[in-house]
């Protein structure tokens, strides 16, 4: 039986691979669902290396790729990644499986059927786990300019500097100008985290993704939180989530 491993912290986007995964390959065994750095590497302190493992990059605490910095992997690792084809060419060089957010059925059955022939000729790939790391810290100039959005029967283009913060509401995903107007986008957040300057743009919990430039003022929250107040005015509240803060208040002193 193939058992299978998967690195994800979100929870939706887990059990959506983990139901294509079992339509493809009835005979599998999902051993876990892992959302952290930590989490991964205290599990693999503990248990025998899967067949196989999915990855996102980033988790609730930190980069994937910092549990393989710490950890011995010795299994293929089928990554999980919105980033772009500039990024990806890297991860095709290291012979590493990647499947672009969000995952089609038609790629993870193809990447699945790559891991199967790896596996029967006992050539797994290796992780360069430097040379993956250089391809996930993508040059500034290649962050997306500006989004094309639509209300109606107009279409407009929006630059990333107007743009003060993304979020989701009833499984849409918006953005907000500075002006305080709100589109529709085809984007969801895990997409949008690898599309945008992690300088000027920082995901706080799930829902929302911030400019630097819309925080109006932060305050002390329960269990290590900040709440934000954003500008403009959103009636969600916006508060960094405690796997997030020390990221957080790292991201305020180092922005650039």
């Amino acid at each position: 039986m193939l058992k299978i491993l998967l690195l994800e912290d979100e929870e939706p986007a887990a059990a959506r691979l983990i139901k294509m995964i079992k339509e493809i390959e009835p005979a599998v065994e999902i051993l876990d669902s892992i959302v952290s750095v930590s989490s991964a590497v205290k599990w693999f302190e503990t248990h025998n290396q899967p067949d196989l493992i999915f990855s996102d990059i980033q988790l609730a605490d930190g980069s994937s790729f910092e549990i393989f910095k710490q950890v011995h992997i010795s299994c293929p690792v089928i990554f999980t990644t919105a980033f772009d084809q500039y990024a990806i060419d890297a991860f095709k060089l290291n012979s590493v499986d990647y499947l672009l957010k969000p995952v089609k059925k038609t790629e993870l059955e193809t990447a699945i059927e790559k891991f199967k022939k790896l596996h029967l000729q006992q050539q797994a790939p290796v992780l360069d786990i430097q040379k993956l790391m250089d391809s996930y810290n993508v040059k500034s100039d290649t962050f997306k300019k500006r989004f094309v959005v639509r209300y109606g029967d107009h279409i407009k283009t929006i630059n990333t500097t107007d743009i003060a913060y993304f979020f989701t509401e009833d499984k849409a995903n918006f953005l907000t100008t500075f002006e305080g107007r709100r589109f529709a986008i085809d984007f969801n957040l895990d997409n949008l985290e690898s599309m945008i300057d992690p300088s000027h743009f920082f995901r706080i919990n799930r829902q929302f993704i911030v400019a630097i430039t819309s925080i109006e003022e932060m305050l002390s929250y329960s269990k290590g939180r900040v709440l934000i107040k954003l500008k403009p005015v959103t009636r969600h509240e916006t508060i960094v989530s405690t796997e997030r803060s020390a990221d957080f208040k790292a991201w305020l002193g180092d922005n650039k």
